[in-house]
């Protein structure tokens, strides 16, 4: 009798087939076809809900930075805090697909998903197809990814750049004779140095693992003793070198951006700013509300399975130990500068916070080979985890967001109303939802010893001419009879717009997105009593 051949996969399927059959060839096709349903997991995730939450001022201001010119841009950035490659690039990506919030987002959704493939096709050189797998999944859903993975600023476009010049790195201490992977090295660190200045960190870390790999016991990798190494990093430094003079001029102005708010804002840290630094990246919450057991406990067990993964770590150059350098010392780094000045913001360390679900990745399959159970029990709990903070990003309610309270100014606007914010990040955002011929104005009111409290020309300020601004109430056009005051929904925070003149009715009011819009009209042309 002639033996029945197997059937291919596609075919119809074996009635008399065992009943977890589906279940088998599934698994064989993920292995076989890896990253495709691992993209697929991260596109959803980040695509999902893209455009729920309004544009926010950080937002406003990439995308008031992206109108200029090249040239413009280059000339902006250089009194901003940041470098100016990812608003050029924004530049360019509305030119092709406009300026919809769709569109403006998917750029970053579009780096989002491309990092979640470099990782794992970083992990895959370091360790097992299964260990790649894991991180693939992890990192699709590591949920400060997700989230600025859906914001238009360049944290998304950091981790990409960042990620690749690790696996280039990798690629080069496995085959240092090809020395392409060092081009690409380098052109992907200057990049990444041209998008944030936090980029410098993961260049340390780079150095600190090929000094440690030389020095590590047993076979000593000389990587960092090369000619071509050090080459790659001239190399760097001259691609930096335009940059620099205005790199030099921003540090020399640091007290110009902290008046204007954009640095040293942040609340200094305490010990506790660590662990809840971990919660952050992993539920989006700081974990204060947690249990001291749970809140210190869990990031204890993220070092944990960082320290199983780089001491069950037998490969050669030691991988382990560049995700476990490339993560902690920024980590750490900025944890202890901020006690100087503070700069512990998670959006700064997102980029390094992708480290972390390779080295658990990297953990759990080492552990899976000796303690089965332990491992799938870490990866349903990593996973776990995740999903809280995955919910978290995507529990937006759409109709209570600034862009409604613009909207509803955009329908009832007549010609000649004015429009005045009280704030940077309320104008900012403001700008890009209206819909109106009105010149947004920033309310900029003197302080009570007289002195101005307009921006300077650094930070945001660089974005706004000093016609936006306006001093005093009284000195909106002579001819005003309808003003849209736009401020702080909060009761506790004090109204800046007061004292009102006397004249000025109050006939409409919109809530949303924490900020309320209110018309007044002008009954008659007396406005010198107020502002």
């Amino acid at each position: 009798m002639e033996a029945r051949r197997e059937t291919p996969l596609g075919d119809t399927q074996d009635p008399f087939a065992a009943p977890n059959a589906g279940v088998r060839r599934l698994l064989r096709w993920v292995r076989q076809q890896w990253l495709i349903p691992i993209l697929l997991l991260a596109t959803v995730v980040r695509f999902y809900d893209l455009t729920a939450a309004a544009i926010w001022g950080d937002e406003g201001s990439s995308l008031l930075l992206a109108r200029y010119t090249l040239g413009g841009i280059w000339e902006h950035a250089a009194f901003d805090v940041h470098p100016p490659l990812y608003f050029m690039l924004l530049h360019g990506w509305i030119g092709l697909f406009g300026e919809g919030i769709l569109s403006i987002r998917s750029l970053s959704a579009l780096a989002g998903i491309a990092t979640v493939g470099l990782g794992m096709c970083l992990v895959d050189r370091l360790a097992t197809r299964r260990a790649a797998i894991i991180a693939g999944v992890l990192l699709a859903l590591l949920p400060t990814a997700v989230r600025y993975s859906q914001e238009v600023r360049m944290y998304s476009l950091l981790g990409l750049l960042l990620v690749g010049t690790t696996l280039a790195l990798i690629c080069w201490v496995r085959r240092p004779q090809r020395r392409r992977y060092l081009v690409i090295y380098a052109l992907l660190m200057s990049a990444a140095l041209y998008t944030h200045y936090f980029a410098v960190l993961a260049a340390l870390s780079h150095w600190l693992y090929l000094g440690l790999i030389r020095l590590l016991p047993g076979y000593r990798l000389r990587h960092i003793q090369r000619k071509d190494w050090w080459l790659a990093n001239l190399a760097i430094v001259a691609l930096y070198l335009p940059w620099l003079p205005n790199l030099l001029d921003l540090t020399q102005h640091m007290e110009e951006l902290k008046v204007g708010g954009d640095v040293g804002w942040e609340d200094p840290v305490t010990l506790s700013s660590l662990p809840s630094m971990i919660w952050l990246w992993l539920i989006q919450n700081e974990g204060d509300h947690l249990p001291l057991l749970l809140f210190c406990g869990m990031p204890l067990a993220m070092l944990a399975l960082a320290g199983v993964a780089v001491a069950r770590d037998r490969s050669v150059n030691h991988g382990s130990v560049l995700l476990a350098l490339y993560t902690g010392v920024p980590l750490f780094l900025v944890f202890a500068v901020s006690f100087i000045s503070p700069v512990f913001i998670e959006r700064y360390l997102t980029a390094y916070a992708l480290g972390l679900p390779m080295l658990a990745a990297l953990a759990i399959d080492r552990l899976y080979s000796r303690v089965r159970v332990l491992a799938l029990a870490v990866l349903v709990a990593f996973v776990g985890i995740e999903m809280v903070g995955v919910n978290t990003n995507a529990t937006v309610d759409p109709n209570d967001q600034f862009n409604v309270m613009v909207d509803h100014i955009n329908h009832h606007f007549v010609s000649g109303d004015r429009i005045v914010t009280s704030d940077m990040l309320w104008y900012l955002s403001y700008v890009y939802y209206n819909r109106t011929d009105a010149q947004i104005r920033l309310y900029t009111p003197p302080a009570a010893d007289g002195r101005s409290t307009r921006p300077n020309h650094y930070g945001f300020g660089t974005l706004v001419s000093d016609e936006v601004y306006l001093d005093r109430l009284a000195d909106l056009p002579k001819d005003s009879s309808r003003v849209w005051l736009i401020g702080d929904l909060d009761p506790e925070v004090a109204d800046p717009f007061l004292p009102l003149p006397k004249t000025w009715q109050l006939r409409d009011q919109s809530n949303a997105g924490g900020a309320k819009a209110r018309l007044f009209v002008v009954e008659k042309d007396d406005r010198t009593n107020g502002g």
